[in-house]
């Protein structure tokens, strides 16, 4: 028999997402979870930075359940924090107190995914004031839906640092072929780009 439980299949999927971001890290240099690979800086610590903080603003404050007690961090989203400071780790800041706060994120938004009915409203404080009313089931579909994202961004950035691909540890999504196999057929791909007419 299946029964549905909403609230069970959207968490599912939101932490498939979280596992498979910080499965990322793994394995790699204290340089190569920091640096940057786009010309926007996009970097695999710093995307599991900035998910803890969305995740902390929108299932913490957004239903009054605030998870700072006292001063958050000088980079959480404030006017005084410098732009895209939830988007990279300062040198001070380890990878494990950055995976570590996404993991307390993770009990603090479970706790008010618990304890909350999918179609209690909450208030976004940093949306306009028009828009800020919202059910926790949207913003757990918003969530899972930046998660996800991040989650394809780290993808990528994992694959041009080391060449690893897959969708989440023990779970990977790509034709058992080997080395060779895969620069052929990126030659491919390469010579029907050149090839084809614009």
């Amino acid at each position: 028999m299946i029964e549905a439980n909403a609230k069970a299949d959207l968490l599912r999927y939101l932490q498939e997402a979280r596992d498979a971001l910080v499965w990322k890290l793994d394995g790699l240099s204290e340089y190569d979870i920091r640096r940057p690979l786009t010309p926007t800086g996009t970097n695999l610590l710093g995307l599991v930075k900035h998910v803890a903080g969305v995740e902390l603003g929108y299932f913490g404050d957004t239903f009054g359940r605030p998870f700072f007690d006292k001063e958050p961090p000088s980079w959480w989203y404030t006017e005084e924090s410098e732009p895209n400071s939830d988007m990279w780790a300062t040198a001070d800041e380890s990878r494990e107190q950055i995976v570590g706060l996404y993991r307390q994120a993770w009990e603090h938004s479970d706790s008010t995914i618990a304890a909350l009915t999918l179609d209690v409203i909450g208030h976004v404080p940093w949306w306009p004031e028009e828009r800020r009313a919202v059910t926790l089931h949207h913003i757990l579909v918003r969530v899972i839906s930046d998660t996800q994202r991040h989650a394809g961004h780290a993808d990528i950035l994992r694959e041009l640092i080391d060449g690893s691909a897959g969708y989440s540890q023990g779970k990977g999504n790509m034709p058992p072929e080997d080395q060779a196999w895969w620069e052929g057929y990126r030659g491919r791909l390469e010579r029907v780009a050149r090839e084809a007419k614009s």
